[in-house]
């Protein structure tokens, strides 16, 4: 049996399950937070903008849930993996 990994993927699934928050996918700046704390969001809703090796990168709401929080401001550097949003 093979199993299919997304080499995209930001979130693993059990993030997703426990309603954690959404993680960098390398290092960067948080350069905007697009939702306020407490908004309820749809599947897609831009949640904040990382840049990244000169790109932007929106992180999107893995599904429909809450935003419980940001983990980082504007302007803030990250590493990889980080979380970046608490999300349930």
């Amino acid at each position: 049996m093979l199993d299919f990994v997304d080499p995209l993927g930001v979130a693993g699934a059990e993030h997703e399950e426990e309603g954690a928050g959404l993680l960098a996918p390398m290092p960067g700046k948080v350069i905007a937070l697009l939702a306020a704390p407490g908004a309820a969001v749809d599947k897609g809703t831009p949640l904040l903008v990382l840049e990244a090796m000169k790109m932007e990168h929106t992180i999107s709401a893995p599904r429909a849930g809450t935003v419980k929080g940001f983990r980082f401001a504007a302007g803030d550097q990250v590493g990889e993996g980080a979380e970046l949003v608490e999300f349930e």
